[in-house]
């Protein structure tokens, strides 16, 4: 019975020592295999692989991917013309040679990204203090990054401590005013704004008042002109019934007597409870007399 025990706990310790001299690589990391403490080898294809168990050699893994690094400082930086401006970069890049990024930088991606955003920073500063606000937002705005990167490549590069890590791009997302003065830029703008706009309103107020003073001269010529016409018809439709009247009237002149008489009475009866005071024998009484009589003068 002890003898199987010790077979068992045998194997037990046997399996515990083969797992722990097994390690397995993934295809998106770098396997560094330390040994007392030193780099012994790094593993950079994926697989399963050997090592000696602890602690005669430990194994710890690093990213082989490409990283993104984005800016996190919103230090404002001066332009050529001394404008303060804050720019948001991001950076590309990915650890090429494990051992010279653990001797120079660190044992993981943390430490390399702290690193690098103070480089990428300090090549931000120097190239924006170069370059107007107009050259970042449109004329130089790719040179500026082609020099970033440039600026950042040979820092890390360098021939006397190299980082072991490969910076793929530089890019801007955006330029904009520090924080300080964007509230005096956007009043300024609303100023503007509404000057433009009361320009405007000013203007076609102008234009409008313009439009109904003419309007209005154009209604007055018209009914002036209208009413001239107006009268010139209804004279010449007055003269026409003038002359048909003194032609028919010409042609018997007792009954055109009689006419006028009766328009007369119609036009001074107006309503049933009219009350004239005349004398009979007057002449405005003749035609009711007689019919003859109205012909008589």
């Amino acid at each position: 019975m002890n003898k199987l025990g010790f077979v068992i706990t045998s194997l037990i310790v046997l399996l515990a020592v083969a797992s722990s001299m097994l390690f397995v690589v993934d295809q998106r990391q770098f396997g560094v295999v330390y040994q007392l403490g030193q780099i012994k080898q790094v593993v950079t294809e994926p697989g399963l692989n050997f090592k000696l168990p602890p602690p005669f050699q430990n194994v710890t893994y690093i990213d082989k991917r490409l990283l993104t690094l984005e800016s996190q400082d919103s230090e404002p930086t001066l332009t050529a013309e001394k404008q303060r401006v804050v720019i948001d970069w991001y950076v590309r890049w990915r650890i090429s040679d494990p051992q010279a990024y653990i001797r120079n930088v660190g044992t993981n991606e943390r430490a390399g990204a702290l690193q690098l955003n103070r480089v990428v920073r300090n090549a931000f500063q120097q190239e924006v203090n170069k370059r107007t606000l107009r050259e970042l937002l449109a004329t130089h705005r790719e040179e500026l990054m082609r020099e970033v990167q440039r600026g950042v490549v040979a820092a890390v590069q360098s021939a006397n401590q190299p980082w072991g890590m490969e910076v793929v791009d530089v890019r801007i997302n955006r330029v904009d005013y520090a924080e300080s003065i964007v509230s005096s830029v956007y009043q300024r703008m609303e100023a503007e704004r509404k000057r433009v706009a009361n320009e405007l309103r000013s203007t076609g107020y102008a234009e409008g008042e313009a439009i109904r003073a003419d309007a209005d001269r154009q209604r007055e010529v018209i009914v002036a002109e209208a009413y001239r016409d107006a009268q010139r018809i209804k004279g010449e439709g007055d003269a026409a019934a003038a002359a048909s009247f003194a032609e028919a009237f010409g042609r018997d002149p007792a009954f055109a007597q009689f006419y006028r008489s009766l328009e007369a009475y119609k036009a001074s009866f107006t309503g049933r409870n009219d009350v004239m005071v005349v004398d009979p024998s007057t002449d405005f009484f003749r035609a009711l007399r007689s019919p003859s009589a109205a012909t008589q003068r």
